[in-house]
C-alpha cells in the first residue's frame, strides 16, 4: 500500500483509513476506470477489461478488519490454444481479513485458513488491491475458445480420456491386440 513518488504501488488502489472505519460496518462501493482498468488487464495478462467493480462490507474484528462483499469485471481472456479472444463475465463473492503488517524480519507463516488474509499498515486497507486480487484468482487459468479443442487435437494434444486409456495398467496389452488383430 505504499506508494513511490505519490504513485499508488498498485494498480487499482482505494485505500480505506482505519479512522473511517468506525466500530459498525462501513460500505464502499468501488469501480475502477478506464485506465485503473487498461493497468489490472495488463498485471493478469487479459486481452481486455472494460469494468471492474466491487461492494465491499469493511468491519473491524477482534482478528483484523473484515472485508465482505462481491466483485464484478468484464474482460476478455486469450485462449490458450488459439490465441482467440474468450469474454469473461466475473460476479464472485470476496472475503479478506486485513491483519497488521509483521514488524520483525524474517517469513511469516500463514496456516491453509489464512489464504484470504491481505496485510494493513495500521493506516488503511486496500479494498481496490483485494478486489484486484480477488478478481485475479477468479480468472479461468486455462481459457479455452470453441476453436480450442481442433486446434489442440491437431497439435497431437490428447484428451483427458485418452491420455488415462494410454497410461492404464492394461494400456501396453490393449495396444498389443490392436497390433494381433487382423
Amino acid at each position: 500500500m505504499s506508494a513511490v513518488g505519490g504513485i499508488p504501488a498498485n494498480e487499482f488502489s482505494v485505500v480505506i483509513k482505519m479512522d473511517d472505519i468506525g466500530a459498525g460496518a462501513s460500505q464502499h462501493r468501488i469501480a475502477a476506470d478506464a485506465i485503473q482498468c487498461a493497468a489490472v488487464a495488463q498485471r493478469f495478462q487479459l486481452i481486455s477489461l472494460a469494468s471492474l467493480t466491487a461492494t465491499i462490507s469493511l468491519a473491524k474484528t477482534a482478528a483484523g478488519i473484515m472485508a465482505k462483499g462481491r466483485i464484478s469485471a468484464d474482460a476478455v481472456q486469450a485462449c490458450i490454444a488459439t490465441g482467440d479472444p474468450v469474454p469473461v463475465k466475473l460476479d464472485e463473492p470476496m472475503e479478506i481479513l486485513f491483519i497488521p503488517e509483521p514488524h520483525e524480519d524474517g517469513e511469516f507463516e500463514l496456516d491453509a485458513s489464512d489464504c484470504d488474509t491481505m496485510f494493513h499498515d495500521g493506516k488503511g486497507v486496500d479494498i481496490g488491491e483485494a478486489a484486484s486480487q480477488t478478481f485475479g484468482l477468479a480468472l479461468d487459468p486455462y481459457p479455452r475458445s470453441s476453436d480450442a479443442e481442433i486446434t489442440l487435437r491437431k497439435a497431437g494434444v490428447k484428451t483427458e480420456d485418452e491420455e488415462r486409456a494410454d497410461s492404464g495398467p492394461f494400456a501396453g496389452l490393449a495396444a498389443l491386440k490392436s497390433k494381433l488383430t487382423p
